[in-house]
């Protein structure tokens, strides 16, 4: 019986910091299953084990005074954080309009909760959603049909321009809407077939998704994936990119072929295609969900390589472009290429002369998120991303946001730049742009 006991305290010191700590980041995206329950468990917890210990009269010893206020930290800690995301929360929403319609529109938010998205639209504080397995889980397609019906409704209420909606429906292992959507093959498993029938299929899996994603209301996928195929195993702790089977190919002329035909029928149904992950990860090992990754390959050999299913794509529709969280050292060893101007702006805009959309990947990823979140969000407006991306964790774009208030406020941000992102995000999305030109040209033609 004294064994035990000594067990079961050793047990409580050890168990007490662990549990302080995870009080005090409450808000992190890797404790996103304690929140709610979790946390109000957590509390009861603390605070049924501290009472405990005073009961068994542990506070007449200095060792048992200190184990008892250890126990009596968790809800202390979790309390201070609750209240400082709080005032970061109502800093955001009491944002004037200006600062709302200036910067709202950069950004791409994860929901989890409806009411609080609705209002984050109809402010103006975003300027575009993502919706993904949870948005769908436990209601019918009708009932996503309809939120995001309602978000556009508020946004042409409060005379701002229409949402942009996206999710990620790549086919195979990744499609975030499949089940109740269709569940397409990978463009992978085309690639053993004839040039024509990887092109055949490819569009047909495009319109298959795009027919069902804008029946919902959705008018951007996050596909298709362009990095190449990794020749060699990954990173056995690579538990999240798992790009060997994402991929399409290791050969960047298949990838081209199935990529330009799976956006093609993706536009056709009314749907933009966004081309990811570029700079391109096939060659890293490094998950960047979690941990910094950089690519070392000098730029010319990526341009003949990796980089040549981006340019061709990007030559023949009318794609997103999506920036990842990887280091190209070549270029920018000091930071991601989500966030590096000579990246974005050096070899995006002014060698490919590329003025499209351009978007992170998501902000809550480690690679990012748990370096200088504000640095990367404000060196990522004066790049000229214009959309960044805030998806696995929707409750921290307070942070993020509020990253570029106070870089706003204090003169952190480039004019030029902003002004450069607001022409493109009021020219909509590229397929909309590419609609509207094609019937400006039937009505001239008709005239």
């Amino acid at each position: 019986m004294q064994f035990l006991r000594r067990t079961g305290l050793i047990l409580l010191w050890c168990a007490a910091p662990v549990v302080a700590v995870a009080a005090a980041n409450k808000n992190d995206p890797y404790l996103i299953p304690l929140r709610g329950g979790g946390n109000i468990a957590l509390i009861i917890a603390s605070i049924a084990i501290a009472v405990l210990l005073l009961r068994r009269g542990r506070w007449h010893s200095l060792s048992g005074r200190l184990l008892v206020m250890l126990w009596c930290l968790p809800p202390m800690l979790m309390a201070a954080a609750h209240f400082s995301f709080e005032l970061r929360k109502h800093d955001v929403l009491s944002a004037d309009v200006a600062e709302a319609r200036q910067l709202g529109p950069h950004f791409m938010v994860g929901y989890s909760s409806f009411p609080e998205v609705l209002r984050l639209a109809e402010q103006g504080l975003i300027g575009g959603v993502y919706v993904t397995r949870h948005n769908i889980r436990g209601q019918s397609v009708d009932a996503l049909r309809a939120e995001i019906a309602a978000l556009q409704d508020v946004r042409r209420a409060a005379g701002l321009s229409p949402l942009i909606v996206a999710t990620d429906q790549e086919g195979g292992i990744v499609g975030h809407l499949a089940p109740p959507l269709t569940k397409v093959p990978a463009l992978a498993t085309l690639s053993g077939l004839a040039p024509e029938d990887q092109q055949a299929r490819a569009e047909e899996f495009g319109r298959i998704h795009g027919r069902e994603l804008v029946s919902l209301g959705v008018n951007l996928n996050l596909a298709p994936v362009l990095d190449l195929k990794p020749p060699q195993r990954r990173n056995r702790l690579d538990f999240h990119t798992l790009i060997g089977q994402r991929a399409i190919a290791t050969d960047p002329a298949v990838v081209s072929t199935i990529a330009t035909a799976y956006v093609r029928g993706l536009e056709e149904s009314g749907v933009g295609a966004t081309l990811k992950h570029f700079p391109g990860i096939g060659r890293v090992r490094t998950d960047t969900h979690h941990f910094n990754a950089k690519l070392d390959t000098p730029v010319r050999e990526l341009e003949a390589t990796d980089w040549l299913p981006f340019r061709e794509v990007l030559s023949q529709s009318h794609s997103a472009l999506m920036v990842g969280h990887i280091t190209l050292t070549a270029v920018d060893p000091d930071r991601p290429a989500s966030h590096s101007k000579r990246v974005v702006d050096g070899i995006i805009r002014s060698t490919w002369k590329y003025q499209g959309l351009v978007m992170t990947d998501d902000l809550v990823m480690g690679a990012i998120y748990q370096h200088d979140v504000c640095k990367a969000v404000v060196e990522a407006i004066n790049a000229g991303v214009d959309l960044l991306l805030v998806a696995y964790d929707g409750a921290q774009f307070y942070r993020i946001f509020g990253c570029a208030l106070d870089g706003s406020r204090q003169g952190k941000l480039d004019a030029a730049m902003l002004r450069a992102s607001a022409a493109r995000l009021e020219r909509g999305l590229p397929i909309a742009q590419a609609r509207a030109s094609s019937g400006a040209v039937r009505v001239v033609e008709k005239n």
